[in-house]
């Protein structure tokens, strides 16, 4: 069975829910491999009164769509903060877990968290608690991720002065002592980026650009596909002269001054981001993961949560139905829905109780009903069916 919808129903219990949970089986798996069915334990909750249900309701409804949103957001940085190489989806997946399973596992063998979720709580506690962890991750996952970003887009800022194109890039790199005359009271070495198109140009030019410029002192010591990167040595008083000659002849010359003290340190900066950004990213993935973690499981339990209340809703009370998740078999998801629809259409008293819309506390979130209590879970996280 693959796939990654689930159904997550609920139905009244006959003499016991056992029996109803038989004739499930027997209906839908067993005889016609439709899906495959996983029993869905709900503790025993508090029910309040039926105004609170009907409120909840609708707040449920609001909360599921929004803690979805955040596992989604959170399983996109873990996916975006992944080295490119790490990316395939097998290798993504094993990030994107729940209690240490896999969504699929976790899923089909919920246990309610009775230390996160204490059952002695209301239901509108329980929401509440929910509520308020998942906007706390909501908000730390803004600030991590931003300040992990700003420090990946500073180290690129850095590479691409190291790679890019002469005319934009940092020399320092490209540079050694020898190329220049340094501590010369009259005397400097520029360094000039020339277009491979007018390498002959400046060969013949670029000592008759101005006065006062050493004879054969110009040396290529650096190109690329486009440039080539020279230096000349000239008399300190003529350099704004040679600067406009320069520009005249398509010579761009590029500012820089060598100091071994300033090229050390800006090799140093580019050592320290990449090892800042190493660690920002063991610790950002780390906190994801875990982060994500609590959001799925958040997730099912305001799932778990949606379903007791429409169960009680639309059962009554004594509570007693059973809770099922459906796993369908992709090709029969309508055969399966026909089966589900017939095996539970003595529940349907919609036509008794007057129009659907009239129904109490009957949530109809996508506009979908049916005879029994339905929510779909969709586990893929990076689709688009939210």
């Amino acid at each position: 069975m693959s796939g990654h919808e689930y159904w997550l129903i609920s139905a009244p219990g006959e003499k016991t829910c056992q029996q109803t949970w038989e004739s499930l089986n027997a209906t839908t798996s067993r005889q016609s491999d439709l899906c495959k069915n996983f029993k869905f334990h709900i503790p025993d909750l508090k029910v309040g009164t039926l105004d609170q249900l009907v409120g909840l309701s609708d707040d449920l409804n609001k909360l599921d769509t929004y803690v979805e949103v955040i596992c989604r957001k959170l399983a996109a940085s873990i996916a975006d903060t992944l080295d490119a190489k790490e990316r395939s989806p097998q290798q993504i997946s094993e990030h994107i877990q729940a209690n240490g399973q896999d969504l699929a596992q976790y899923v089909t063998k919920f246990q309610w968290d009775l230390a996160k979720y204490p059952i002695k709580q209301s239901l509108k506690s329980l929401q509440d608690i929910i509520n308020k962890q998942l906007g706390q991750i909501d908000t730390d996952m803004k600030s991590k991720t931003a300040t992990y970003n700003n420090l990946r887009g500073n180290l690129q800022s850095l590479e691409r002065k190291q790679t890019g194109s002469l005319l934009v890039r940092n020399l320092s790199e490209l540079v050694k002592r020898e190329n220049f005359v340094l501590g010369s009271e009259y005397l400097t070495t520029l360094l000039v980026v020339v277009p491979k198109a007018y390498f002959k140009d400046w060969q013949t030019k670029y000592e008759k650009l101005t006065d006062m410029i050493v004879p054969r002192s110009s040396h290529l010591i650096f190109e690329d596909n486009d440039h080539g990167l020279f230096t000349i040595t000239l008399f300190n008083k003529v350099v704004d002269e040679f600067k406009a000659h320069a520009r005249e002849n398509r010579f761009v010359v590029r500012e820089f001054q060598y100091n071994e003290e300033d090229i050390t340190a800006g090799k140093n900066e580019i050592v320290k981001i990449e090892n800042d950004l190493k660690r920002q990213y063991q610790i950002l993935l780390r906190w994801l993961k875990v982060n994500f973690s609590e959001a799925f499981i958040a997730w099912i339990h305001v799932k778990a949560l949606r379903l007791f209340v429409e169960s009680v809703l639309r059962y009554g009370l004594p509570v007693n139905f059973l809770s099922v998740l459906v796993h369908p078999n992709k090709r029969t998801q309508r055969k399966l829905r026909d089966v589900l629809n017939q095996l539970y259409a003595h529940l349907d008293t919609s036509i008794s109780q007057g129009p659907i819309d009239d129904i109490p506390g009957l949530n109809l979130g996508t506009g979908e009903y049916y005879p029994y209590v339905y929510f779909k879970i969709n586990i893929d996280m990076f689709g688009t069916n939210i």
